[in-house]
């Protein structure tokens, strides 16, 4: 047996000790803030275990199915997914969640494409925490306003699964989220969220991957968790991530290059023959926007997603891509930018507005502003 092991184990910064420590630093707070992070944690573990078995369930014939195996199954659910998780999180009363529970949900249940099903299994987490007022999902076409009796004084914005077009063929996908805090607290309206990102109270994104990594930040650093599944626990694995002030990669779509506009294809052209004598960077491209913004934040560069011929206001959407990835990257000590000016002080005027953005390395994104500002003065 190796003591030393187990003697660290006992030692564990888990996600919920990490923000009631957080917490602690504010006297003043009820732990309403805490609670919801908490349903948004559980939510994640929840989409973890069910992006897990997508692939199994496709091979065993279960797609548009009720899953056969939940017959003979001890520990089948007898409550239909979504009210089962809604009833699971009302019973809580600590932010202290046991989730392996939440492991067995997905069998015995009608199989549901699993960007519906993570949508509603967010949306139930974050309404029954009853600490919002205001969902905006990428799912949704409009906004979701909390019934009364179960408000709060928070508006989360979210995507509950990002790049879910890539399970197939198994590269990273994840949920990204970004919360805001009312501006009244007597009523939920739509200006809630229309708010620019600067105004943004957390933000964090989590990825399903070769593992589960939540990565956050509540305006004080940027941290990274990592789902132990024996213990059913995020354990800090990533204490204050800081990016590469500069780095050796860039991240961008190059299929789209001659839609470009000039800006953006000197930057590309200068990452691949720079006339300073530096070494080239590498590309490297994902097409899921939680794992190119992962590789990037720890390993440096920089990741662009502009706007071309085709989508001259962009494609990735302000208020639950561009706002939450650009808070995580400020955060770490780097830099987000749209091609006019700071990402994070655009104000958006619909929920599903969109726009181009460059972020990562502070140096990298410098450089592109400096390719802006020069075709502004020309």
């Amino acid at each position: 047996m190796d003591h030393e092991a187990d003697a660290f184990r006992t030692d564990l910064m888990t996600i919920t000790r990490f923000v009631l420590n957080e917490q602690s630093k504010y006297p003043e707070s009820r732990g309403d803030f805490s609670i919801l992070l908490s349903n948004i944690v559980l939510g994640c573990k929840f989409v973890c275990s069910a992006v897990n078995k997508a692939g199994l369930a496709k091979l065993i014939g279960l797609a548009g199915e009720t899953n056969v195996q939940a017959k003979n199954d001890p520990f089948q659910p007898e409550p239909a997914l979504t009210n089962y998780l809604t009833s699971l999180i009302l019973h809580i009363h600590s932010p202290f969640i046991s989730s392996h529970r939440c492991l067995f949900l997905f069998q015995g249940e009608e199989q549901k494409k699993l960007d519906v099903l993570s949508n509603e299994v967010f949306v139930k987490a974050m309404v029954s925490s009853g600490r919002t007022c205001i969902l905006v999902s990428e799912e949704d076409e409009e906004a979701i306003i909390v019934e009364p009796s179960k408000r709060g004084k928070y508006c989360v914005v979210f995507d509950p699964l990002d790049g879910s077009s890539n399970i197939d063929c198994g590269v990273s996908i994840g949920t990204i989220f970004g919360i805001y805090m009312i501006k009244d607290g007597d009523e939920a309206r739509l200006e809630d969220v229309l708010q620019p990102g600067k105004n943004m109270l957390a933000a964090g994104y989590c990825m399903y991957g070769s593992s589960c990594t939540l990565v956050l930040s509540t305006g004080s650093g940027v941290n990274g968790f990592t789902l132990d599944p024996s213990l059913g626990e995020f354990i800090l694995t990533h204490p204050d991530i800081k990016i590469p002030k500069k780095g050796k990669i860039y991240s961008v779509n190059e299929g789209n290059a001659k839609n470009w506009d000039g800006p953006t294809a000197k930057f590309v052209e200068k990452c691949k023959f720079p006339t300073d004598g530096s070494p080239a960077k590498s590309l490297r491209y994902i097409g899921s926007m939680v794992a190119d913004v992962h590789r990037t934040l720890l390993y440096g560069g920089v990741f662009l997603y502009p706007a071309d011929k085709k989508s001259p206001n962009g494609k990735l959407r302000v208020l639950y891509e561009v706002f939450p990835m650009s808070f995580l990257m400020e955060q770490a000590g780097g830099q987000s930018f749209t091609g006019k000016e700071r990402a994070l002080d655009l104000v958006p005027k619909k929920i599903h507005e969109r726009s181009p953005i460059f972020l990562g390395s502070y140096d990298d994104v410098e450089e592109i502003k400096a390719l802006y500002a020069a075709e502004e003065k020309a």
